[in-house]
């Protein structure tokens, strides 16, 4: 199970050495969504694998049935491991997710993201707006503080404004809503931590004014209000 979160502090963060399995599934992973391994390719044999891995059967047979279950893959009898149409992937899995975030930009992929968070995230801040709890509030505020104190730190604030939208869909008490994390994880990742984007602390300040317009309007309890603000949000991180 991957925390969120966990996908951008690995970014900005020194991280653990993977375990073998753990490489595999994601350098094979990664394969996939890159291309590496094509759409109805099938994978090099077992010992094949074994080999450039430097790992056992049963470390290889594992991680092949954790990506099976990913919908990235699927074995069949006297055919081998072929790479799974699109269709079939899991695309919600916060693993397949990241693995987006290394292969080459896919214009449908990044449009789909932005077209799920403007239709649902709207939505979740109103909820929150009428659902929020005492707590949730003290934690947004929280994370608008540490955004203010990070605007020379495009990578803590990237942290700090996806946390903030994780306690707001959480108190949007919707369970679809909230399982929009790992797609508001990899958009913040794209906007602020690719190459080619570094937002410096001018760039955030209007940024920063709208999330605390979009706090200031759930803890009130507008519910319109919040939806609005949270849909300029969403709209300008695509822009950053």
């Amino acid at each position: 199970m991957i925390e969120p979160g966990s996908l951008l502090r690995s970014l900005t963060e020194r991280t653990a050495a993977r375990n073998f399995q753990s490489r595999v599934i994601h350098d094979i992973g990664a394969g996939v969504i890159s291309g590496r391994f094509p759409i109805g390719s099938t994978l090099p044999n077992d010992a094949a694998l074994m080999d450039e891995f430097g790992v056992s059967r049963t470390v290889l047979r594992e991680a092949l049935k954790t990506l099976e279950a990913k919908g990235l893959l699927e074995a069949r009898p006297k055919v081998g491991t072929k790479v799974a149409k699109k269709s079939r992937w899991n695309i919600y899995d916060p693993q397949v997710l990241a693995w987006h975030l290394t292969a080459p930009p896919d214009r449908d992929f990044l449009a789909g993201l932005g077209e799920v968070r403007r239709s649902l995230e709207p939505l979740g801040a109103a909820h929150a707006a009428s659902r929020r709890s005492s707590e949730q509030v003290r934690l947004m505020r929280y994370w608008i503080q540490q955004m203010e104190t990070s605007l020379d730190q495009a990578s803590n604030f990237c942290v700090a404004d996806f946390e903030l939208h994780r306690i707001i869909a959480e108190a949007s008490r919707n369970p679809f809503i909230r399982g929009l994390n790992g797609v508001i994880e990899l958009s913040h990742a794209f906007a602020y931590l690719k190459p080619v984007n570094d937002p410096d602390a001018a760039d955030l300040v209007p940024f920063l004014t709208l999330h605390r317009d979009l706090v200031l309007a759930i803890e009130r309890g507008q519910e319109a209000d919040a939806g609005e603000a949270m849909l300029k949000v969403v709209a300008f991180e695509q822009v950053l």
